[in-house]
């Protein structure tokens, strides 16, 4: 009668994932005498993993006189709990060994979901293996989870062969079905296969669009969700909606993020934590960054997500010393900064020149958090050190750097070493540099403005011939203006717009004001073999400026110009924006390839270096 008590009580604790009561229980169970009684070990160790004690679990686990098959599942099942799958599986050997015990099809699904979660999917065919041979070979729940592995690491083919295998198919496996379909590109398998599923309820729904989201199909996610909004599905579950403002932000289309805010609000999901994250990286990547400290300024409750979105975003966004207030913040709030924050602090540093702050930031990440830094951390150290003009230390760091420097490196020294006007040092890095055959189209660019500063008019020939060739590689610019619930996209070079001619017109006039204050064209940009004045013309018809054109002709006078352009935006057309922002009196805020620009009365957020 005791022990049904203490079951009872224990499996509410379980459900509330109450972690004091938990050790009350336990306490009361030794108390009783009844630690070793039946079920109840057992039941202790499920509880402490659901609760997050995992060491609590560990250590009743250590103490057992005998140990069966429900307890080495609950014990693997709490490490996969606590993100420890790499515990979950060095220690399933000493199930063989000490306890003598063959896993079941618990212990197998619990190994299979450890194999998922480090991407190791050699080990996971071994666990797949030893499921084929065991006397558990039918069991449709670790089906299930081999097909959520393979889908997940990438092997689509051998998902599906396990998929058709399970014999009573659940919605765990059609779900991971989908979504490995949908995450690695294979739309019409998702969609055919989302067409069979037998009841497409919220979850299906969402793996579907979740897995578009993260192919990169962001479109097609959205038609989905309408298409999922027209069935009248309800969404009792904001996992969907995180995704869906997350695709906004990869679109940067600021009124369809809008939108889907207010089915936030409707809906009642603002105040969920991981919905106020995706919201504030949506308006800060869609380039309303006041919108997005709007949303954090509101937050109850802050996580690290939530304070490196704000960190990163108003970063992002040339606010470099608010950035660095908010992280003051958030230490004094005692979150513990992750990798990203430090991306964002140390990149925010490089926007003001603070190599002191930098360096220290950069020390502490290892020293105080035991954060080891990443190519990305000693990109955005190196950047820093650039902008500050200190070379050869950023040299010197690229040298001793423990990874291998990529293309996007280099160039970020070669641009400072035109920036700063380091020749001896530009050609030295120049020649690494095209040793390397970069493939980005403006790292030929920087290349052959450092050849032809030097006068190395053979290495200049060899460049334009080089990039004559990427000619047929190079991805075509376009900016997008976005103008209300409407958005216009333009191409370099385009005479076919409705709108040419009045944008032709509106242009011509800036271009004659800004030759009246000062403006010269940069035509280094434009290595086509021609005359000056054609050359001049190609700058004339870049996507960003027909945008911006378009942008001043259609939008309500005095709002902001947003532009999302796909390529970095060259120098030329930079220095034309600062004067368009003075000569029109309004704000542009271009995102570009690299960075967002605010342009203002002449000026750039970027403080022109990019």
């Amino acid at each position: 009668m005791l022990i049904s008590h203490y079951l009872h009580q224990l499996q509410l604790c379980v459900r509330r994932r109450t972690p004091l009561t938990a050790k009350n229980l336990h306490a009361q169970i030794i108390k009783a005498g009844l630690e070793h009684c039946g079920p109840l070990p057992n039941t202790l160790i499920d509880g402490y993993g659901k609760c997050g004690l995992i060491q609590d679990a560990i250590h009743l686990f250590d103490e057992m006189p005998h140990r069966d098959h429900v307890s080495w599942a609950s014990i693997l099942t709490a490490h996969n709990q606590a993100n420890l799958p790499h515990l979950t599986l060095s220690m399933f050997p000493s199930m063989l060994k000490d306890d003598e015990l063959g896993p079941d099809h618990f212990v197998l699904a619990s190994l299979v979901k450890a194999c998922t979660s480090l991407g190791d999917i050699r080990k996971g065919k071994q666990v797949h293996a030893h499921f084929v041979l065991s006397p558990f070979r039918d069991d449709n729940v670790v089906k299930s989870s081999l097909v959520d592995m393979y889908a997940k690491c990438g092997l689509l083919d051998n998902a599906r062969v396990v998929f058709d295998s399970i014999s009573l198919k659940n919605s765990v496996s059609w779900t991971a079905m989908i979504s490995g379909y949908a995450r690695h590109g294979r739309k019409s398998e998702a969609r055919d296969l989302f067409q069979r599923v037998p009841v497409r309820n919220l979850f299906s729904w969402t793996a579907f669009i979740s897995g578009l989201i993260q192919s990169g199909n962001g479109v097609d996610a959205f038609y989905l969700f309408i298409e999922m909004q027209r069935e009248g599905v309800n969404i009792v579950d904001p996992l969907v909606l995180s995704s869906i403002v997350g695709a906004s932000a990869n679109l940067a289309v600021l009124e369809l993020g809008k939108q889907i805010h207010g089915l936030v609000i409707t809906l009642g999901y603002e105040s969920c934590i991981f919905i106020s994250n995706a919201l504030v990286d949506m308006y800060a990547k869609c380039s309303d960054i006041l919108a997005a400290k709007e949303i954090f300024g509101r937050m109850q409750r802050r996580d690290v997500v939530s304070w490196t979105s704000i960190i990163v975003g108003t970063a992002q966004h040339g606010q470099a010393k608010e950035a660095l207030a908010i992280y003051d913040e958030m230490i004094y709030a005692g979150v513990k900064p992750n990798e990203v924050t430090f991306v964002g602090l140390i990149y925010a540093c490089s926007h003001v020149g603070l190599v002191s702050k930098g360096r220290y930031l950069f020390k502490s990440m290892k020293e105080d958090y035991g954060i080891n830094p990443s190519l990305q951390h000693y990109t955005c150290f190196l950047d820093l050190l650039s902008r500050s003009g200190q070379l050869d230390e950023a040299e010197n760091l690229i040298n001793a750097m423990p990874f291998k420097p990529d293309e996007p490196t280099w160039a970020a020294l070669l641009s400072a070493c035109k920036h700063h006007n380091n020749i001896e040092m530009g050609i030295r890095v120049a020649d690494h540099l095209l040793s390397l055959e970069p493939e980005d189209p403006s790292t030929y660019i920087l290349l052959s403005n450092i050849y032809a500063r030097a006068e190395l008019w053979e290495k200049v020939s060899k460049v334009r011939k080089l990039m004559a060739f990427m000619e047929v590689k190079k991805q075509p610019g376009y900016s997008c203006v976005e103008l209300g619930k409407e958005s216009e996209v333009f191409y370099a070079g385009e005479t076919t717009h409705s709108m040419k001619d009045v944008i032709f017109g509106l242009l011509k006039k800036l271009d004659a004001e800004m030759r009246r204050r000062g403006y010269v064209p940069d035509i280094s940009s434009v290595l086509h073999d021609m005359e000056w004045q054609e050359k001049e013309r190609q700058l004339f018809w870049h996507s960003e400026r027909l945008a911006v054109a378009y942008g001043l002709l259609k939008a309500v006078p005095g709002t902001v110009i947003r532009v999302v352009k796909n390529l970095r935006v060259c120098g030329d057309c930079h220095t034309v924006l600062k004067f368009i922002s003075t000569i029109m009196k309004r704000e542009i805020v271009v995102r570009d390839a690299n960075r967002y620009h605010h342009f203002k009365n002449g000026e750039c957020s970027c403080n022109d270096f990019w």
